[in-house]
């Protein structure tokens, strides 16, 4: 404890014999960076001409020069009862003349009879001695007892200021700053500069927390559920992370010193530790400091120090939630994004249907706004009744069936769920608090390893046969789910509101009743009297300045959703889109296809028009422009086929097979013709 960081401050008793120890090189070695108080003794002539008188002897103190002056002190109240008249006589004391003892012989001392009146003479002497002023207060303390402030170093004792009753620390003298006080030029000084432990000269903190040789051994419990909070990764690193873990790192940026330190974790793996075990841990020094959620209760601030809350918390009921608003009731049995994709997947098969049945069938044919509404009512019509239009393609029936076998299954699943949310999820709840919920007989859920058990036991005076242990928020949504009145079920759950805001962020279904009760936070574990408790507490409080603890909340407790935020939950059993993930899979691979048959047999057709029209007319002079006019007109020719009634496409067709033919039979009779002809 002699190196750097350290700081020794030493009494008088030491300070003065240091003295005597100047030759004596190792002493003064072993003390480097000492700090000390020693008698102050002012320059003055009997003080030289005492000092010169005894050279030789080396061992001459502060104490050698007050025992000096106090026999002169004795001999002034001695001489001033002289004067006085009053006889020197001694007597013996009759306490000490039946004393027993062979060897100190007690009762031969005598005592002086004026000792009284020697004192009373001794109080008010007043004279210059070799160690100063001799006058005594009211108090019989020595007035005007000053000290120097000393610093031992490699080269011996340094004098780097005084202190004084009534001036306070100086580099000045007292007697000269008493004489500078007159004239009102003295101003506040410190001391001079201080070689401290090590050998440095920067004002050390006077205690060391750990090194890198010996960092702290911080414990973290190991949690298997709930790991936003703290956890160690299940690889070869080991990394420990967590909402708590972020905290104290960006704590021990604001404490004013390193801080080496290595996490334990604690736990078995398969259950999460008992907290109060833990901080037992850190009050019989197995570890020194206790990093995590643990909440800051009377039962545990007995044993070691906690830093400032770096989390409110407080014990809140959470039971399933019921209905308390109907008026958009019929939505919920679908999620949002579900709805969402239903209404899509009818704006995309009017387009398909409409497409595919555009050339064929004349109720999807006229002006534009006619279309466009025919193919809208076509397409949500298929809810509820009949179409009033027929499909014709082949290709537009295949996607009506596989569209009418989705919405069966799709109004069935709804059917079926709002039934549900009408009847079981309606039932009132007869639990509003921790006042009702005390007063009923259901069982109650508490997160294990918590002080919950012992507030709802010791505090409530509940029965422990109610209290049903739970490790995990899956094992809070089942025993919800099962209620009071099955096996392992319960009625509601108690347990600090971060936990719940994270399960509730994460599931939906359920809801906090009533207000918190039994407030608060959470806090980093220390030894008694540690002084890195009080720093860590000025650091939370800086950093509480600033918005990094609610990036570190929104990092771990908010990645879906913030419970405290959330304006709608949806029910327990709502039908999420990928409840009907195969069954869409299969309606837009088969819509794909038949749109695909579509496109590819209207290229053909229109290929076969194309050279056909090349056939039967003069060439274009279009032809003859720039690529990109020929790609244009060649689209707009592409559109304006696929908008022809297939009929008439089908007549043209045919209509150019014919004259193809008649075409081939006038020339083959042309042919048996000429070769009638004779020759010459």
């Amino acid at each position: 404890m002699m190196t750097h960081e350290y700081v020794w401050l030493a009494t008088d008793w030491l300070s003065v014999t240091l003295d005597s120890s100047l030759s004596d090189k190792g002493t003064l070695k072993r003390l480097e960076g000492v700090v000390g108080l020693r008698q102050h003794i002012p320059e003055s002539v009997k003080m030289q001409q005492f000092t010169h008188k005894l050279k030789s002897n080396i061992s001459m103190n502060a104490y050698a020069l007050h025992a000096y002056d106090t026999v002169w002190m004795i001999a002034y109240g001695i001489e001033k009862l002289l004067n006085e008249g009053v006889n020197i006589t001694f007597s013996y004391s009759e306490k000490l003349l039946h004393a027993k003892g062979t060897k100190l012989h007690l009762e031969k001392i005598k005592f002086f009879n004026s000792g009284e009146l020697l004192l009373e003479k001794l109080l008010k002497v007043n004279f210059t001695g070799i160690a100063g002023q001799v006058q005594f207060g009211s108090g019989r303390n020595v007035i005007g007892c000053d000290y120097e402030i000393i610093n031992v170093d490699k080269t011996g004792v340094h004098t780097v200021g005084f202190w004084s009753k009534n001036g306070g620390f100086s580099v000045v003298p007292p007697k000269f700053r008493d004489s500078q006080n007159k004239t009102s030029l003295v101003s506040d000084e410190k001391l001079g500069d201080i070689t401290w432990p090590g050998g440095g000269h920067g004002k050390p903190r006077g205690w060391v927390i750990a090194d890198s040789a010996d960092p702290l051994k911080i414990v973290i419990p190991r949690r298997v559920s709930f790991v936003e909070f703290v956890t160690e990764e299940k690889n070869s690193s080991h990394r420990i992370k967590g909402y708590c873990i972020d905290i104290f790192i960006e704590a021990l940026k604001f404490v004013p010193y390193s801080v080496p330190y290595i996490f334990e974790p604690f736990g078995n793996g398969h259950s999460s530790p008992n907290y109060n075990q833990l901080i037992q841990m850190v009050t019989d020094g197995v570890y020194d400091a206790a990093v995590g959620d643990f909440a800051i209760v009377p039962s545990r601030s007995k044993l070691v120090d906690f830093s400032q809350p770096y989390a409110s918390t407080g014990l809140v009921v959470v039971i399933p939630a019921n209905d308390d608003n109907a008026t958009w009731i019929f939505l919920r049995p679908f999620t949002i994004r579900l709805w969402c994709v239903v209404l899509v997947s009818f704006m995309v098969i009017a387009v398909v249907i409409w497409i595919l049945e555009h050339r064929f069938n004349e109720d999807f044919r006229g002006p534009p706004r006619r279309q466009l509404v025919t193919m809208m009512l076509f397409s949500f019509s298929t809810l509820f009744k009949r179409n009033q239009e027929d499909t014709i393609s082949n290709l537009a029936r295949l996607v009506m069936i596989v569209w009418l076998f989705l919405l069966m299954v799709l109004t069935a699943s709804y059917t079926a769920n709002l039934t549900s949310i009408l009847t079981v999820q309606q039932l009132p709840s007869a639990i509003t608090g921790i006042d009702s919920l005390r007063a009923s007989e259901v069982p109650i859920g508490y997160q294990a390893g918590t002080f919950t058990l012992e507030y709802l036991t010791y505090s409530l005076g509940m029965a422990r046969s109610r209290l049903v242990p739970l490790d995990s928020p899956e094992e809070y949504e089942k025993a919800l789910k099962l209620g009071p009145t099955n096996w392992g079920g319960v009625a509601a759950i108690v347990d600090e509101l971060p936990y719940i805001e994270l399960f509730l962020a994460e599931r939906a279904g359920f809801k906090i009743v009533g207000e918190p009760f039994m407030h608060r936070g959470w806090g980093f574990a220390f030894k008694r009297d540690s002084p890195l408790a009080e720093d860590m507490s000025t650091a939370i409080l800086k950093l509480s300045e600033t918005r990094k603890l609610q990036e570190i909340r929104k990092k771990w407790l908010c990645k879906m959703n913030c419970a405290e935020k959330s304006d709608w939950n949806p029910e327990p059993n709502q039908l999420h889109l990928k409840s009907f993930k195969g069954l869409y899979l299969v309606c837009i691979a088969i819509t794909v296809s038949a749109f695909l048959v579509f496109v590819l047999r209207m290229i053909r057709q229109f290929v076969r028009y194309r050279r056909m029209d090349r056939t039967c007319s003069t060439p274009r002079a279009s032809w003859s422009a720039s690529p990109t006019m020929r790609l244009r007109e060649l689209v707009f020719d592409f559109v304006e086929f696929v908008d022809e009634k297939e009929e008439a496409i089908k007549r043209m067709f045919r209509s150019d097979d014919s004259n193809n033919n008649s075409n081939t039979s006038h020339v083959v009779e042309v042919q048996e013709a000429d070769s009638e002809v004779p020759r010459n």
